[in-house]
């Protein structure tokens, strides 16, 4: 009987072929993923309906308290990692900035801005996380990441010319181009943390940093908390227990395997899903161009999330 198995291939045959390509799909990592992007997007429609009966800053802090008391009883029985002082440094960042200004800068900027000038704004945070990443932390720029980030981008541009009303100031365009830049900037801060310090564990420090960072708001929600109806209530508290404990615990999650620019990208689903989101229910039909944005969004997502091809060298010399 003959032996058919290949023969061990020879060292220069090895050399031959450097595969640069990522791993098989992680399950966990996928479902962290859609549980974030699910979260974050239906984290728009409630706030478009508890905005009516909560200021910026306290729809802020309440979500935030929320979150806080979550991610405290979550941790209670953890062991945690000792932060080292530039560590603690870059929690901090985080907190004040992504858990903090991003939020208050975005909820008032959409006071003066519609829905649709707001998302094409805010989706600049990608771009920025794309080319700040390929610099910054050294993940290059995989071609097929740039070209599914600029698809997906054009979506949003889709979304944002069918759902505009042309009502936009320049405080509130610049509230929200501020937000932009600290989601991307915090991004990139929490990356370089997650590297040693567990993605819970940075989710529940970060949230603290951004409720004490917001308690100057306190005296206006606890105003706004006695006069406001039980369903914006429970609104606040949804906010603050999926889009924030569980969301931004999945995301950490995420980041933390993945790189910054190409998770960066799949929050070009969040648009196209708060918009059939809205449309269910908060009965928020949305337009046809706005319906092919969201679908251009999609496609651009999946091509960003396509795995590099493998690439091959020469032959090195016998």
């Amino acid at each position: 009987m003959s032996d058919t198995t290949d023969p061990a291939p020879s060292p220069a045959r090895r050399a031959a072929v450097v595969v640069v390509q990522d791993g098989p799909p992680d399950w966990r990592l996928l479902l962290a993923v859609t549980v974030t992007v699910l979260a974050w997007a239906s984290a728009f429609v409630v706030i478009r309906y508890v905005g009516p009966h909560f200021s910026p800053g306290s729809l802020t802090l309440g979500r935030l308290l929320v979150g806080s008391v979550v991610l405290t009883l979550s941790m209670a029985r953890r062991r945690r990692v000792r932060l080292a002082r530039r560590t603690w440094a870059l929690v901090v960042l985080v907190g004040v900035a992504w858990f903090g200004v991003y939020n208050v800068a975005l909820n008032a900027g959409e006071r003066s801005v519609d829905a649709g000038t707001a998302a094409m704004l805010v989706q600049l945070a990608p771009i920025l996380i794309g080319v700040l990443a390929g610099l910054v932390l050294g993940e290059g720029f995989p071609r097929m990441l740039v070209i599914g980030g600029l698809v997906a981008f054009a979506g949003t541009v889709l979304i944002g010319v069918a759902t505009s009303t042309g009502r936009a100031d320049t405080a509130g365009v610049l509230l929200v181009l501020l937000s932009a830049v600290v989601y991307a900037g915090a991004m990139l801060a929490q990356k370089v943390v997650l590297r040693t310090v567990p993605g819970l564990q940075v989710t529940w420090l970060a949230c603290l940093v951004g409720t004490v960072a917001t308690l100057p708001f306190a005296g206006t929600l606890v105003h706004e908390v006695r006069s406001a109806p039980v369903g914006p209530l429970l609104g606040v508290t949804y906010l603050g227990l999926v889009p924030t404990a569980l969301a931004f615990s999945t995301w950490a999650y995420a980041l933390s395997r993945t790189s910054a620019g190409r998770l960066g990208v799949t929050t070009y689903a969040v648009p196209p899903i708060a918009i059939t989101l809205g449309w269910l229910l908060l009965g928020e039909v949305p337009a046809l161009l706005a319906v092919v944005g969201g679908l251009l969004s999609l496609v651009g997502v999946a091509i960003a999330r396509r795995p590099s091809r493998p690439v091959v060298a020469p032959p090195a010399p016998a």
